[in-house]
């Protein structure tokens, strides 16, 4: 018996020890139940990396790949008490932000992340969903400026948010640095400026733009532009969300951040590579698990 007992305590220690040594990421987001985007688009993309997950919900999202039919907004007090209730037993490693539904929320979310002093997060400033649907109020578009940008490891806007974000009509490479100059100037501590969106009023026939995609990085000291080969097609539901989700876990598992952004780029291109459609009238759906 008291070496029954000793194997279980030894195995427990490690176990433990195993558990305290693996990453852990916590994603702030609103929910899809189709699993493409959102919370649930995440925890996959933690998972294909090796880290564990902690999810907070910020919104109950009725959507599919096509989508979004209706979007109820979590209690800010709840988001709060999700936080803190998670941070208690286990202090994550890194942090991302998605949809956050309006003001209460994001005003909840960075004080959280104030009082808490948790790794200042990957902010992905998801304003309108690709169907048109209204992910974050006018009030939470202004809370997102004031409060939460100021406190980012890097934010993470595609070329139609940052446009929102600081009135600069991206329409070229030039415009597109100098939205990452504002963004900058907001408070983030980096920029990555997603290149999935043509520029505005741009030649959606330029050879460059059909052949290449840039995603432009920008620290306060030098600029650097990831790019990949253009994938063909219409894109998938859910790629901004894993691009995001991809950086933080890059950065859970103690890469610096260019080396988490490059990564990122390169896992999102291998999951759009291999993407599928599950129903007869849905968008692609990224494979967060391709190898190759």
């Amino acid at each position: 018996m008291v070496v029954v007992n000793s194997t279980r305590r030894a195995n427990l220690v490690t176990a433990m020890v195993k558990a305290a040594k693996r990453p852990v990421a916590m994603t702030i987001a609103g929910s899809d139940p189709g699993g493409g985007a959102g919370l649930q688009a995440d925890l996959k993309t933690f998972s294909a990396y090796g880290v564990y997950g902690f999810s907070v919900v910020t919104a109950v999202i009725a959507q599919n790949s096509a989508q979004v039919a209706r979007v109820e907004p979590v209690g800010a007090a709840m988001v709060t008490e999700q936080i803190a209730t998670l941070v208690a037993e286990r202090r994550p490693e890194a942090l991302k932000t998605g949809a956050l539904a309006n003001a209460e929320v994001v005003r909840a979310v960075a004080q959280s992340i104030r009082k808490l002093k948790l790794p200042a997060p990957v902010v992905d400033p998801v304003l309108i969903s690709s169907s048109g649907a209204r992910l974050l109020d006018v009030a939470g578009e202004r809370a997102l400026r004031s409060l939460l940008i100021p406190l980012a490891r890097v934010v993470t806007p595609n070329i139609p948010e940052a446009e929102a974000l600081t009135g600069v009509v991206i329409d070229g490479p030039a415009a597109m640095r100098a939205a990452a100059r504002i963004l900058r100037r907001l408070g983030a501590r980096a920029v990555v400026i997603k290149g999935g969106h043509p520029f505005s009023g741009a030649d959606r026939h330029d050879r460059d733009n059909r052949r290449h995609l840039i995603d432009l990085f920008f620290d306060g000291r030098a600029f650097v532009e990831f790019a990949t080969a253009r994938i063909a097609g219409d894109g998938a539901h859910g790629t901004g969300c894993a691009f995001s989700a991809a950086i933080a876990a890059g950065l859970a598992r103690g890469d610096d951040l260019e080396t988490a952004v490059r990564r990122a780029q390169a896992f999102v291109a291998r999951a759009l590579r291999a993407r599928f459609v599950l129903g007869e009238h849905g968008r692609a759906l990224l494979d967060y698990y391709a190898r190759g």
